[in-house]
């Protein structure tokens, strides 16, 4: 049987590279991203089972990222579960708004990840 793909978009290596591991720990498959303008595409190819999305970006807009796969009806379905360390909650609303089933945030997402991914795998 094969393990479940998650894609994973961020740009901070330290977290980024965490999240890939504990994304492996739990037995995922990791498809890495470094640019949210390429999420849209690269789900409609990899067909994940999730998208993680890191909402600390410098350079894209991420929500509209998030925006773009949900409006294409071949990845429309796929659970998205949007994660930032900061506090910043109008970017936080920006990614619920553009259709991220969940938005986590704290410095604890990683050892809330397994719950969090079930809680967003439910929808």
């Amino acid at each position: 049987m094969t393990s479940p793909l998650a894609v994973l978009c961020y740009e901070k290596l330290l977290p980024g590279s965490q999240m890939v591991h504990r994304l492996e720990d739990l037995s995922y498959r990791v498809e890495v991203l470094n640019d949210s303008r390429k999420l849209a595409a690269l789900a409609l190819r990899v067909k994940p089972m999730v998208v993680l999305v890191d909402l600390d970006s410098r350079d894209h807009d991420v929500a509209s990222a998030i925006s773009k796969l949900r409006c294409e009806a071949e990845t429309s379905h796929i659970p998205v579960l949007a994660f930032t360390e900061s506090e910043d909650e109008a970017g936080q609303e920006a990614a619920r708004t553009a259709g991220a089933d969940m938005v986590a945030s704290g410095k604890a997402i990683l050892d809330q990840l397994p719950s969090l991914l079930d809680h967003v795998l439910e929808f």
